[in-house]
């Protein structure tokens, strides 16, 4: 055990304090995020918001410029999903639990393509395709994307990429030396799991009483 923490703090020779502590309080903020989404609980969006802010800044100095996109597009589609999980859709009752309709589905093949495009444009602007991180970081840009929208919308399906992305981020990000990051998408990929069996409960529960 000794020796597992002994590596993972190895990781943080060098490393300003002010980038690990910001690291850990996103991390802390980032699962009780994913944990209130989990719960269909409003408070997933300034939990969120605290947690993308502080990302930003970091992935902007380690140059996961895909990534960083990412957490800005969650800050902007935070402010939107809380909206959309407050509209009342009649007198008593908000937004629901629901699947993707034919033209959501659409919809999800056109941000995703939208977002290796942006993510390319930056990556080319910055001339940081430098190594293969960058192709992966475009990949799951593109994934979560889809998935923050989807969540935002309250579509069951956000739950099947927050958890394709999460399993793809582990190991980058313990390349990159964020190991309390890459601990912080474990957590994620394992709450993710269980949202989604809470959310198709209450999808089923949803549909026999209607």
């Amino acid at each position: 055990m000794d020796s597992i923490f002994n590596w993972i703090f190895s990781q943080y020779q060098g490393v300003p304090s002010i980038i690990v502590v910001l690291e850990f309080i996103g991390v802390f903020f980032g699962f009780l995020s994913v944990w209130y989404a989990k719960q269909e609980n409003i408070l997933v969006y300034p939990t969120g918001i605290i947690s993308t802010a502080i990302f930003v800044y970091i992935l902007w100095i380690y140059a996961l410029l895909g990534d960083m996109l990412i957490n800005a597009y969650y800050f902007l589609m935070s402010i939107y999903g809380w909206y959309i999980w407050t509209k009342k859709i009649d007198e008593t009752h908000v937004t629901p639990i629901s699947r993707t309709a034919l033209n959501e589905k659409k919809a999800i093949v056109a941000i995703f393509l939208a977002a290796l495009l942006l993510v390319y444009l930056v990556y080319n602007a910055f001339d940081r395709w430098t190594s293969w991180i960058a192709y992966i970081d475009t990949i799951t840009t593109a994934i979560f994307f889809v998935g923050m929208w989807l969540m935002a919308k309250k579509k069951i399906e956000n739950w099947t990429f927050w958890i394709i992305g999460d399993i793809i981020s582990i190991p980058l990000y313990i390349y990159k030396g964020l190991i309390f990051t890459s601990l912080q998408y474990i957590g994620f990929t394992i709450i993710a799991i269980y949202g989604y069996l809470a959310w198709k409960k209450t999808l089923n529960s949803n549909l026999q009483t209607a």
